[in-house]
Order: structure tokens, then C-alpha cells, then sequence
């Protein structure tokens, strides 16, 4: 397999430079267990992170409303439905 050039890869920015965003709405339960991965690997790493409702901002509603829970790692979709901690926290600290 092909190696893809340094020049092509994407690179992460440190724990702390990273962001990140839990799409959701109120009486979700997969938005509730997002929660608690999203909280738990951004408290430990030092990523700040922010919860937005889709049942208070129509274009988050029309884009997202089948997929939620939808995590967001610097505003780029990382995952829906289940967070996978391990992959999330993989996200956030690869260079």
C-alpha cells in the first residue's frame, strides 16, 4: 500500500487547541450517553466543548435531525448515533 506524502496529511491541532461540539436535543437517551463520553474524554484531555439543541436552531434540525446524537470535532463531523470513547479521545490527541 501507498504511502500518503507528510505534505497531504492532515494535522491535528494539540488537546487544548481543539474543539469540540455534541449536537443533540432534550429526552434523548443516546444524547445522554454521548454526553457523558463527550464530557468525560474532553475533561480529561482539556478540550473545551459545547452542546448545541436541535430543537433551537432550524439549520442544525434540518441537517442533523436523523443522525443525532452527532459529535463534531473542530466543526467537522467525527461520529453519530453511538460515541465510541476510545475513538473520540484517539481523535482529539493524534498529531
Amino acid at each position: 500500500m501507498a504511502r500518503m506524502s507528510p505534505f497531504f496529511r492532515r494535522k491535528a491541532a494539540p488537546p487544548g487547541e481543539r474543539s469540540v461540539t455534541l449536537v443533540g436535543r432534550p429526552g434523548c437517551h443516546l444524547c445522554d450517553d454521548a454526553r457523558t463520553v463527550v464530557e468525560k474524554v474532553c475533561g480529561e484531555l482539556g478540550v473545551p466543548w459545547e452542546e448545541m439543541d436541535i430543537t433551537r436552531d432550524k439549520r442544525l434540525h434540518d441537517e442533523y435531525w436523523e443522525q443525532i446524537p452527532v459529535v463534531l470535532v473542530d466543526g467537522e463531523q467525527h461520529t453519530f448515533w453511538r460515541v465510541d470513547e476510545g475513538r473520540l479521545r484517539t481523535e482529539l490527541t493524534r498529531n
